[in-house]
């Protein structure tokens, strides 16, 4: 959520930015808020012009009574009570406003950095830069489903006859790569000084509309039917609902913290082929990083965080590249984002495990997460990254470490979590 401020003295740049992220039928949205917003200035007056003339004549009672008029304090006593009731219905019109004026703020996007390239959506997302040599074997590599299961290590059918599809049972070795890689990824975000949590795995729903839009609540979220609950799409909702309400100390930040949790999605949407499998599914782990910090110093958190993705992946072998996401490809409440996509030898082409943001101040105002300054309190700013996702990474895994034989390689930053050992063999 932006600032009202912003729409008050420049609404020409909030309309810009919607025209930038192909939201034209948004527009009207910002001259509805500032018709709300000149409304709700003039109750808030009245108010106030009300509550000065009820203490005006308040402390004109006293005094007639003092003197023995009694018949005059009646009279501003019933006075004082029209402007009681006046005021009641002026504090109702008041709380109507503003909540008439929030939701539309909500939908508001927020302001996108200067240098996201425009675009209507992912297909105009673009290349920043390649890590590593994309390497086509000479032999044939199997389609990730087929490898898992010559390995022992998936059963789809026996998910589908206990939830139906989009789950999976993993089995054996594959399911101790799964549980070795997000360990690894765990102590690898430890070493770069971020602090371990494992956070709730449902929240409120005054968590989940202070972390995403209406569109992806929608699209996303699994509600507990009968409770105000919803289960996390990722752990960033849980954990920057950690700082909900609060007034940080300067000398905290920032807090940088990497959070393990399972992951439920709706996942809504026509599926491509290669989408099969497991690479969209209901429920999922994720090793997630998220940091909470200075608004002068979001950006630079920004760079760090998309490259520690990187050089995890690359420390397990997997070729990468960065996209920065174009104007209609970002979320109403990012500024900024690129997603790190791994390299596919059986596609011959990249696809996406992981996406970082900067969120700036729209997921701090929506959830009053602000920091005390010497000149008075300020919003932080928030950004999450990906730093694991599997199964879906399990794919890029499987690939660039398969074997003609069938066997997958384990690198060596990974055998201990393995066991030692330093090949996945067929059955």
């Amino acid at each position: 959520m932006i600032d009202i401020k912003l729409i008050r003295e420049n609404p020409d740049l909030v309309k810009e930015n919607m025209k930038k992220k192909f939201q034209d039928y948004k527009l009207e949205l910002v001259d509805k808020v500032l018709e709300l917003d000149k409304k709700n200035r003039e109750v808030k007056l009245k108010g106030d012009e009300l509550r000065s003339s009820r203490n005006s004549l308040s402390s004109q009672i006293g005094n007639l009574m003092k003197s023995g008029n009694r018949e005059d304090a009646e009279k501003i006593k019933a006075e004082v009570n029209e402007i009681n009731t006046q005021l009641i219905d002026n504090e109702k019109s008041e709380a109507e406003l503003a909540n008439e004026i929030k939701n539309i703020m909500m939908k508001i996007p927020n302001i996108i950095d200067d240098s996201v390239p425009i675009g209507k959506d992912d297909s105009e997302n673009v290349e920043v830069k390649k890590y590593g040599e994309p390497v086509v074997p000479d032999y044939e590599i199997p389609y990730h489903t087929d490898i898992m299961e010559k390995l022992a290590g998936i059963d789809l059918d026996s998910a589908r006859r206990v939830a139906g599809n989009g789950f999976y049972y993993l089995v054996g070795d594959i399911a101790r790569l799964h549980s070795a890689v997000i360990s690894y990824a765990r102590d690898f975000m430890i070493n770069k000084g971020f602090t371990y949590c494992i956070p709730p795995f449902m929240i409120r729903s005054d968590v989940v509309t202070g972390v995403m839009s209406f569109e992806e609540m929608d699209a996303m979220m699994y509600k507990i039917e009968g409770e105000d609950l919803y289960l996390i799409g990722t752990s960033e909702h849980s954990m920057i609902g950690k700082f909900k309400d609060q007034i940080l100390k300067k000398a905290d930040l920032p807090y940088t913290m990497t959070s393990y949790s399972p992951c439920f999605r709706k996942e809504k949407g026509a599926h491509g082929v290669e989408e099969r499998g497991v690479y969209r599914i209901h429920q999922f782990e994720k090793q997630e990083m998220i940091v909470v910090c200075e608004p002068e110093e979001s950006y630079e958190w920004y760079d760090k965080m998309w490259s520690y993705t990187v050089e995890l992946f690359r420390s397990l072998q997997i070729p990468v590249r960065t996209l920065e996401c174009c104007s209609g490809d970002l979320a109403d409440l990012k500024a900024k984002s690129c997603d790190v996509e791994a390299w596919s030898p059986r596609q011959k082409k990249y696809f996406e495990v992981g996406s970082c943001s900067n969120l700036t101040d729209a997921q701090s105002r929506r959830l009053g997460i602000r920091v005390r300054g010497e000149k008075g309190n300020y919003f932080a700013h928030t950004l999450n990254n990906t730093v694991v996702a599997p199964p879906r990474m399990l794919i890029a895994f499987l690939e660039n470490n398969y074997n003609p034989d069938g066997s997958i390689n384990i690198p060596e930053v990974l055998r201990p979590y393995m066991g030692g050992i330093d090949k996945i063999n067929v059955k």
